[in-house]
């Protein structure tokens, strides 16, 4: 069974985000007039070959062990299929 999963990476809140910072000034410049804030975050698309608790375990272990530092990012596992 092939299992599709969506991991969201984000910085929590209060840790500074220069680029989403960066990109607020950029739209602001571009006549965007109505932006109230910017964050930027990571997306990661992961398909895997097994069961979807299987998969939910893994991706866990991955954001543990590599995608995510726990210290600044919070991150999501979304189910796609």
């Amino acid at each position: 069974m092939v299992t599709e999963l969506e991991i969201r990476v984000g910085l929590k809140e209060g840790v500074a985000d220069p680029e989403g910072g960066n990109v607020e000034k950029a739209l602001e410049l571009l006549g965007f007039s109505q932006i109230e804030g910017v964050k930027s975050a990571k997306c990661y698309r992961i398909t895997m070959d097994c069961d979807l608790d299987t998969a939910e375990k893994e991706a866990e272990k991955m954001c543990q062990r590599l995608l995510a530092n726990p210290v600044v990012h919070d991150y999501s596992i979304t189910v796609i299929n």
